[in-house]
């Protein structure tokens, strides 16, 4: 028997594994490690490696931006203790992934009907044959982001699930990053704010936000580009420049 890193086994093992190093380094709690442990499974499962590439980067570089002076955003910001620092619950890790795990539970049940998610949703009932979302072309040798491709259906689920995962990157570096910067200005006034303060943007948090978001496109596009010839240079790009507002803009509404 062969396996690849879409089978579901090995794709579980990742999901243990990611959750459990969680959980030990006490980046998660013993909830949010469980929730990991969903949410880790189902986004790196299915026909495509790019949702899980996107889930990982984030947990990796954001799990290490949180601990990333820690003792210093102890004594800035209320509440936020060296030792608990980074403590997520389940609540946070389904919030931090929710829009991501529905674009890539929608893609697979539409464009891998061999994937767990088909099977869940037929088992749901649903028709997850071709006309779903009004699909009429899944050529296997388009790139995923073609605009053809499932009357555009795979290129808006693959950009929701960059968008989703830049911004959420790109919050966190500018919160756990910019803290250590200058004095941010509150948004609605341009006023300068204590570090810490809601709402309190820096010039090195927003470059923060961008750089997160750009780190999100880049290995999305990459990984489009590695499983698939069709999608060349010009993807890559695309999904930088994607990521690059969804992770700065995002991070600022």
């Amino acid at each position: 028997m062969s396996y690849s890193l879409l089978d579901p086994a090995i794709c579980l093992l990742i999901a243990v594994a990611l959750a459990t190093h969680g959980l030990r380094r006490k980046s998660l709690a013993p909830s949010g490690a469980l929730a990991a442990l969903v949410v880790g499974f189902l986004t790196l499962t299915g026909g495509t490696k790019v949702f899980g590439i996107a889930l990982i980067g984030f947990y990796l570089i954001g799990s290490r931006a949180t601990k990333y002076g820690k003792k210093t955003k102890a004594r800035l910001e209320e509440g936020n203790h060296a030792s608990g620092a980074g403590y997520r619950s389940g609540r946070q890790v389904f919030c931090n992934s929710a829009a991501g795990l529905v674009a890539a539970f929608l893609w697979n049940a539409a464009f891998a009907p061999t994937s767990v998610h088909a099977r869940i949703a037929r088992a749901m009932g649903a028709d997850v044959t071709m006309g779903v979302f009004g699909i009429t072309s899944t050529d296997p040798l388009a790139c995923p982001v073609d605009k053809f491709v499932g009357d555009g259906w795979s290129r808006a689920l693959l950009f929701a699930a960059l968008g989703h995962f830049a911004c959420c990157l790109g919050d966190t570096l500018a919160s756990e990053l910019g803290i250590l910067g200058g004095t941010p200005l509150l948004i609605t006034t341009m006023r300068p704010v204590p570090r810490g303060t809601n709402g309190g943007v820096s010039l090195g948090g927003t470059l923060a936000s961008f750089l997160g978001g750009g780190l999100v496109g880049l290995l999305i596009g990459v990984g489009l580009a590695l499983e698939n010839w069709t999608c060349g240079v010009g993807v890559v790009w695309t999904c930088v420049g994607y990521g690059l507002l969804g992770g700065g803009f995002g991070s600022l509404v």
